[in-house]
C-alpha cells in the first residue's frame, strides 16, 4: 500500500532553477551533434513505442520491434495493408516522442513526479517484450535500468531533476527529427520513411506529412513548456 501511496502522491515543484537548468541541458544535447547521436536513442524508442501502440490499439497483430545503434528502428505489425489503421500506424511514430512529452509535462504540472518516473519504466517494460534483437534489448535493459535505479534510489531532488530533463528532452528532441527527415528526403534517401509510406496509403504529398510532423511537434513544446514554465513565470510576474 505504502508503494501505491507513493506512486500516485503529489511531491512539491522543484526550484525554479531545476526547471530553467533542465530545459537549457535538454536544449544543449539536442542541437549538439555529439551528444544527440547518443540521446536519439530514446526518441528512437518512443518513435517506435508509437508504431507499436497504435498497431495494437487498431486490431493490427505487432510482430516485433528493432532498435540499430545507427539510432534507426523498425516496427513491423500483420494486418490490412491499407485503410485507417494503417494510416495510424504509420503517422504515430514521428509524433510520438512530442505526445509523450507533453503527457509528461502535465503529470509534472500536476506533481506527480513518481508516477512519471513509472510510467517511463512500465513503457521500457512493454517495448522490450516486443524487442527482437540484440542491440534493442540491451539498450532498453540500460535505460530502464537507469529509470528504476533513480525512481528507488534516487532522493526526491534528484528524482525532479531527471523527471524534468526527460520531460523537456521529449519536447524538444521530437522536433529535431522532423527537418532532418525532410533533408533525407529531399536527397533521396528516405523512400520508404513514414511520411512517402502516409503519401503513399492517402495520396497526399509527402511533405504535407512532413508539415504534420512537425506542426505537432512545435505544438506539443509550445503547450507543454508552458506547462512547465508556468510557475516560474508566475514567480517572475509576482516581482516588484
Amino acid at each position: 500500500m505504502d508503494f501505491w501511496e507513493r506512486l500516485i502522491s503529489v511531491q512539491p515543484a522543484p526550484p525554479q532553477w531545476v526547471v530553467l537548468v533542465t530545459a537549457l541541458v535538454a536544449l544543449i544535447v539536442v542541437l549538439a551533434n555529439g551528444p544527440w547521436l547518443l540521446a536519439r536513442n530514446v526518441v528512437t524508442i518512443v518513435h517506435e513505442a508509437g508504431h507499436g501502440l497504435i498497431a495494437v490499439l487498431v486490431g493490427r497483430r505487432l510482430s516485433g520491434i528493432r532498435l540499430h545503434s545507427d539510432t534507426s528502428g523498425v516496427t513491423t505489425s500483420r494486418g490490412k495493408p491499407t485503410g485507417l489503421g494503417m494510416i495510424l500506424t504509420v503517422l504515430a511514430g514521428y509524433i510520438a516522442p512530442s505526445l509523450l512529452g507533453l503527457g509528461l509535462a502535465a503529470l509534472l504540472g500536476a506533481g506527480m513526479i513518481t508516477l512519471l518516473l513509472w510510467v517511463c519504466t512500465a513503457l521500457l517494460l512493454l517495448v522490450l517484450i516486443m524487442i527482437r534483437n540484440v542491440y534493442g534489448a540491451l539498450l532498453l535493459l540500460v535505460t530502464g535500468g537507469a529509470l528504476v535505479a533513480i525512481s528507488v534510489l534516487a532522493d526526491s531532488a534528484v528524482q525532479a531533476g531527471f523527471a524534468y530533463l526527460v520531460t523537456w528532452f521529449l519536447l524538444i528532441g521530437g522536433v529535431r527529427p522532423v527537418p532532418e527527415l525532410q533533408r533525407k528526403r529531399r536527397r533521396g534517401r528516405a523512400r520508404d520513411s513514414d511520411a512517402d509510406q502516409l503519401a503513399r496509403l492517402t495520396g497526399l504529398p509527402g511533405i504535407l506529412w512532413v508539415t504534420v510532423f512537425g506542426l505537432v511537434a512545435l505544438g506539443a513544446l509550445a503547450l507543454g513548456g508552458s506547462w512547465l514554465l508556468a510557475e516560474v513565470l508566475d514567480g517572475w510576474s509576482l516581482r516588484p
